[in-house]
């Protein structure tokens, strides 16, 4: 017997947010027929652990809470990040591992989903006092097998980075793994001293410009209102962290695109002739808040940052920022979701006949774990990326190069010159993959979403097609 099942929560107040993946599941559900059961398998989370540990600091002991949820093993490791916010909880953190699952299986990246938080705000101690907590939070982990190259690979998420994975595979390594030599690869996101990878650390923002880039060269699409060129294009960035400001400058160095407003937690600003991106970031690192850059307009409201008259909204913060009690006041034409869960599902149909299209966080986020796939190969392989071919390459381009001159009489033109020479490093060649594999994945949605109308937007076909291979995975092991 095949069927699809709505297996969604009887729910009459606001929707939480395991809840609004859930119900974004059930959606895609509904175009698929599955074997009885096999819905139920994947819609639900594998495992989440809780842990509860002390750590003697100041003077006296204090406990901490941290969760690691495992939604699906059909591809091994899992992968997924680890973040440290006060407002952390369970399950929060099997919604992020759920969406880790389909965001790997939509974009082919060979792991299952996994997800991890610490409820500590980690301003509140100073930085051996977090490192102490983090590797006894990582001890904690390794004792449950839920840090390991092969089993469960965390990575950065908010409130953590390079440092705090630094910390994690160091104290995995001195847990006395068996296979030392792969160590390295039991986390991603790590320093480039420390076995990472050249643009891990941009790679969402990147890919956020990947995908906006994507959906304007589609001729399927006819642009945001009408345009294609991303200099004629206005966008507000909701969120200015890792992933807002790489979006942003990116998208405003070498795309032209017009920033016209950055929204933060205590209030936007606002430029109709656009701002200089690197300019707010260096104001806020020196006075801890975006307000008061002397370039642009500072307005406290940070929800009315959401509403102001641009082409594309980037919401790069938290989950939920876009909810019913807002949505009908949006103006963009085109909504790209660089965070997890930024729109909750029951606003998304007033965001249709509003007639703002949505690019899903399955595919516009995907930046960050596929680098952090190539830093785990890149591990495991002990070979930095380029290495075995790039004076190769350079050899084979001056042989172009030398050839064409001969053959026409003139010289190569200066200013390419260099750049065509050039055998690519681990950065290019990096950004060469992330955006080959986010081409790649926007194709199939895109396509599937011509092929089959009747799912009617690019988030029914992101999770149609994840679900499928993940489907697809358990039905090859017998599950």
């Amino acid at each position: 017997m095949h069927t699809s099942v709505d297996t969604s929560p009887a729910n009459d107040g606001p929707l939480t947010f395991l809840e609004s993946v859930e119900s974004y599941i059930d959606q895609a559900f509904k175009h698929l027929y599955l074997p009885e059961g096999l819905a139920e398998r994947i819609k639900a989370c594998n495992s989440t652990y809780t842990v509860r540990f002390g750590v003697r600091l100041r003077g006296r002991m204090y406990s901490f809470t941290g969760w690691r949820s495992v939604h699906s093993e059909h591809v091994e490791p899992a992968k997924g990040g680890i973040r440290y916010d006060p407002s952390a909880n369970a399950e929060e953190v099997e919604a992020l591992a759920a969406l880790m699952s389909l965001k790997c299986a939509l974009v082919d990246v060979p792991f299952g989903g996994s997800k991890g938080a610490l409820c500590i705000d980690p301003r509140a101690w100073d930085v051996h006092e977090l490192e102490r907590i983090t590797r006894r939070f990582t001890q904690e982990l390794a004792k449950r097998n839920l840090i390991s190259p092969g089993r469960n690979v965390p990575a950065p998420d908010v409130g953590t980075g390079e440092r705090e994975m630094a910390w994690m595979a160091d104290e995995y390594k001195r847990t006395g793994p068996s296979d030392i030599v792969n160590a390295n690869a039991c986390v991603t996101g790590k320093p480039l001293s420390s076995g990472g990878i050249a643009g891990r650390t941009e790679a969402t923002g990147r890919g956020v410009q990947y995908a906006i880039q994507c959906y304007l060269r589609d001729k399927r699409q006819t642009g945001v209102n009408g345009k294609r060129d991303l200099s004629q294009i206005t966008i507000a960035v909701q969120g200015f962290g890792n992933v807002g400001y790489h979006a942003a400058k990116f998208l405003s160095e070498e795309n032209r695109a017009k920033i016209v407003c950055i929204i933060e937690r205590d209030g936007y600003l606002w430029n109709g002739d656009g701002l200089d991106v690197e300019a707010v970031k260096q104001h806020q690192l020196a006075s801890g808040s975006i307000l008061g850059f002397a370039g642009a307009l500072s307005h406290l409201d940070k929800e009315l940052g959401l509403s102001v008259q641009c082409d594309i909204l980037i919401p790069a913060a938290m989950e939920a920022a876009i909810t019913c009690a807002n949505s009908s006041t949006l103006k963009a034409a085109l909504i790209v979701e660089a965070a997890n869960g930024p729109i909750t599902s029951d606003a998304e149909p007033m965001l249709k006949e509003l007639g703002i299209t949505v690019l899903p966080d399955l595919f516009v986020n995907a930046g960050g774990v596929i680098v952090s796939y190539f830093e785990w190969v890149k591990n495991l392989t002990h070979i930095p990326f380029g290495l075995m071919e790039r004076r190769r390459r350079e050899r084979r381009n001056m042989q172009i190069t030398s050839a064409m001159e001969a053959m026409t009489g003139n010289s190569f033109p200066a200013d390419m010159r260099d750049e065509f020479l050039e055998g690519g490093g681990e950065i290019e060649l990096v950004r060469s993959g992330l955006e080959d594999i986010m081409t790649v994945a926007y194709d199939r949605m895109a396509s599937v979403l011509e092929s089959r109308p009747e799912l009617g937007d690019f988030r029914t076909a992101a999770y149609y097609l994840a679900l499928n291979r993940i489907a697809e995975a358990y039905k090859a092991i017998g599950i």
